[in-house]
This record gives C-alpha cells, sequence and structure tokens, in this order.
C-alpha cells in the first residue's frame, strides 16, 4: 500500500513538472507580445490628424466632366489654288451650321509631387447641314450657283497636353505657368448631293502655346481657378493662332466632389498656303459652362 502510494506521489510529481515545463515552452499560434509604440511629442499629441481643406490647391488629381452649351463662329474657305481665292463663308449663315451646340467635354489633371501639374482636355465639334445656296460660291475646284442645293460637313477635333510648375504654392493660391501641346485634326467637307461636284480638306498638325494658371480658395467649401494659354506663328507655309481661355466657380460639396459654373472660350485661326490645298479655317466657339468634379 505504501509502494503504491509512493509510486502515485512521483507520477503526479512528474506530471506537474512536465505541465510546468510545456507552458514555459513557446507556442507559434500563441499570442504575440505587443511592440512598443513610437513615442510621438507632445506637440503631435495635440495635433489633429490633417488641417488640409480638400480644395483644387491641394488636390493630387481630378476628373471633370463638362456640359458646354457654346456659341459657335467659323469662317471657311478653299480655295482653288495659292493664286486664286475661293469665297470666303460664314459657316454658320451661308451653310446653315447651328451657331448653337450642346457639347460635352472631359478633362484630367494629375498633380506630380507637390508643384507640378499635367492636363489633359480633349474637344470635339461635329456639325452638319443641307440647304439651297442663298449665292453663288466658289469652294475648292467648284463653282455653285445660288440655289444649289449644298450638303456641308465639318469636324472639328482639339487634344490637348499641358503642363505647368506652381512658382506659388500656399494654403489659399497657387499660380503656375507652362507648355501646352494642341493635336489639331480639322475636316471641311462640302458639294452638291447625287453628283461628282464635291470637294473636301483635311489638315492634321501640332500647336504649341504657352500656359498660365491660378487657383484661390474663397473658403472651406468655395473656390475659383483660372487658366488660359495662347500662342501664334506665321512661318512660311502657313499663319496660325490658338487660343484656350477657362474660369469656374466651384462649390465643394463632398470633400472629394465639387460642382460649379464656369465660362469657356476657343479660338483657332488658321490659314494654310498650300499650293495643292489652299485654305481658311477660323473657329471661335465660346459659352458657359456647369460641370461635375471628382478628385482626392
Amino acid at each position: 500500500m505504501r509502494f503504491t502510494l509512493v509510486v502515485a506521489l512521483c507520477l503526479l510529481n512528474a506530471g506537474c513538472a512536465v505541465l510546468r515545463a510545456d507552458k514555459e515552452e513557446p507556442v507559434d499560434n500563441g499570442p504575440k507580445q505587443s511592440k512598443a509604440e513610437p513615442v510621438l511629442k507632445p506637440s503631435e499629441v495635440l495635433t489633429p490628424k490633417s488641417l488640409t481643406i480638400a480644395s483644387p490647391i491641394n488636390d493630387h488629381f481630378y476628373v471633370r466632366g463638362t456640359y458646354f452649351p457654346a456659341s459657335v463662329t467659323t469662317t471657311l474657305r478653299l480655295d482653288p489654288s495659292a493664286t486664286v481665292e475661293g469665297t470666303t463663308l460664314n459657316a454658320e449663315e451661308d451653310l446653315g451650321l447651328d451657331d448653337k451646340v450642346d457639347q460635352g467635354r472631359m478633362e484630367f489633371d494629375i498633380r506630380l509631387r507637390e508643384n507640378n501639374h499635367v492636363r489633359i482636355d480633349y474637344f470635339k465639334l461635329n456639325r452638319f447641314a443641307q440647304q439651297p445656296l442663298a449665292n453663288p460660291i466658289v469652294f475648292g475646284d467648284f463653282t455653285f450657283p445660288a440655289g444649289t442645293n449644298f450638303r456641308s460637313k465639318l469636324d472639328w477635333r482639339i487634344f490637348t497636353l499641358t503642363y505647368t510648375y506652381s512658382f506659388l504654392h500656399t494654403e489659399r493660391f497657387e499660380g503656375g505657368v507652362g507648355l501646352g501641346i494642341h493635336l489639331i485634326e480639322a475636316h471641311a467637307e462640302g458639294g452638291e448631293p447625287g453628283t461628282l461636284n464635291r470637294e473636301k480638306a483635311d489638315e492634321v498638325g501640332i500647336f504649341p502655346t504657352i500656359a498660365a494658371t491660378l487657383a484661390y480658395r474663397i473658403s472651406k467649401r468655395w473656390a475659383i481657378t483660372l487658366r488660359g494659354q495662347q500662342f501664334s506663328a506665321e512661318p512660311e507655309d502657313f499663319k496660325g493662332k490658338m487660343a484656350d481661355y477657362h474660369g469656374d466657380l466651384q462649390y465643394r460639396w463632398k470633400k472629394n466632389f465639387a460642382i460649379g459654373i464656369g465660362y469657356s472660350k476657343i479660338q483657332t485661326n488658321l490659314e494654310v498656303f498650300d499650293e495643292d490645298q489652299p485654305l481658311l479655317f477660323d473657329l471661335d466657339t465660346s459659352g458657359p459652362e456647369i460641370f461635375f468634379r471628382a478628385s482626392f
């Protein structure tokens, strides 16, 4: 009996020793010891996480969708040759093209670091009309008498890539200058339906502009932005001018969303002295805007 009791006590003692050793062994899936957090300075403890007010001054990216009910004025002339001029036409009055258009536009802007901006803009204007001519016209190689049922089509596209550097950047102001590159595609076509009496012209070119931007945060939710770019040149084979101006007032509805109203004006004056296809094309598009802007 005593021997049995001694054996039992020995086994119990050995089991307790094993249990205590097992508890002391590290276990992979057990609770891990938390690491000490960095010690904050008294000034950092009292400072809010962010004092930055969301505005065009500090947005890193935005995309803007715009409704643009524009007024359009177009002057067009397609010459038979470099020595003979065609008829200078007001496309809206003489050819019946719309002088009021409802346009949709998209614009993107990317901030690189703090003071560098890259803006991408696309503008497209397509118009078509058919009506009898009130007066005789010379359009390219053809002469169309008054009363001719004349069908005309004008397509105009501009893709713009603009870089600006902000030399002024404070809590309320940001102003910069830079360079824009405009890829322009123009297509003009006119003639009498059902006949071979028709003429068309296509021009594609790259036009640089000098750009300037300004943004002012009026308050927590209101801001004004202005921008403009322009350049004119007169080399031997053409004479041209490109100008694009925009201003708006925007309301920060949410941190990442804004709505606003603005005004834009786009001017393109191009005269080509090409022996094969000389032409004059002046386009002036301007009007108010309503837009929705998403940013972060």
